[in-house]
């Protein structure tokens, strides 16, 4: 079986894993949707449900109480998504921004990438920005206390053994700085949160779908892009997500100038600044039209 045939079947058997073939010129990819909350759901159900972490969910329905919401309660599902800037033939590039990371790689017909949402470092323990390799994976990993840890819970034991109380779950991947790996968890509902101590957190089930098919020597790119700008259906779309590291200035421009970026591959647009402004206020993470082809005719 070739690599491109294990993975679609890998994939497809786990379903919550979004998979895509790449088309040329196209940055926009997937679907937003509505469904309806029944009286067991919370907010995180529904975005485990459709592989979506609790950022996605909670910004692209303010109104709603992620807790409570009321039941046959209309729910948006923000499943589209806006490629990042930094792309890759081959390797992983996690937006930290977006709290999302992204596996591309090629065969000799396609390009494809998977997307699965992620958790993050909390104040004060980001992951650091900037290029790693996958050093070594592995099933059922001990955790071995850093000692930077145990000096804020000195109650914890020196290691961990596999179970259902190691936070790395049952698959990690050590990054080439060691203090740094994306693993599972044993706290799903910490996905699209800041919670960690710098490493990254993936569902169960997303984390046992990326464990066969990414090997060591995997390049891994940790980017802070919380405006997206992309191409499809014709028209130029953004995706705004917070701001929470206080890293850009004005985001307006930033959206403006990448923007212009595009205009150099798909020719001139008419530019809706009234949508830019409020994607940037609202924040909502759902893929915004902002622009279109002029008519040269015109």
């Amino acid at each position: 079986m070739t690599a491109c045939l294990y993975v679609l079947l890998w994939v497809h058997s786990a379903l919550a894993v979004k998979s895509f073939v790449m088309v040329p010129d196209r940055t926009l990819y997937g679907t937003t949707r509505e469904v309806r909350a029944n009286e067991k759901d919370t907010l995180l159900d529904i975005a485990r449900d459709y592989d979506l972490g609790y950022n996605q969910i909670v910004a692209a329905n303010p109104d709603i109480d992620p807790w409570l919401p009321p039941n046959e309660e209309l729910v948006l599902v923000p499943s589209a998504v806006i490629l990042p800037q930094e792309r890759l033939n081959s390797g992983i590039v996690v937006n930290i921004a977006e709290m999302r990371l992204y596996y591309f790689f090629s065969t000799d017909t396609h390009e494809y990438f998977l997307t699965a949402p992620i958790g993050i470092g909390k104040e004060g323990f980001l992951t650091q920005l900037g290029v790693y390799t996958i050093k070594s994976k592995a099933v059922n990993p001990t955790w071995v206390v850093p000692e930077s840890i145990k000096e804020i819970e000195p109650d914890l034991p020196d290691k961990v053994p596999p179970g259902q109380d190691n936070p790395l779950g049952d698959y990690v991947f050590r990054l080439s700085q060691m203090k740094y790996a994306i693993h599972g968890t044993n706290k799903p509902w910490g996905i699209g949160r800041r919670v960690s101590h710098g490493c990254i957190r993936m569902y169960p089930e997303d984390v046992s779908v990326f464990y066969p098919i990414v090997s060591v020597g995997t390049v891994v790119h940790v980017i802070y892009e919380p405006i997206k700008v992309g191409w499809g259906d014709e028209k130029c779309w953004i995706q705004v997500f917070d701001d929470f590291d206080n890293r850009i200035d004005d985001l307006y421009s930033v959206a403006v100038n990448k923007i212009s970026q595009l205009e150099i591959t798909v020719g001139p647009l008419d530019v809706d600044s009234k949508a830019i402004s409020k994607a940037i206020k609202n924040k909502t993470g759902v893929p915004t039209a902002v622009a279109y082809r002029k008519n040269v005719n015109e």
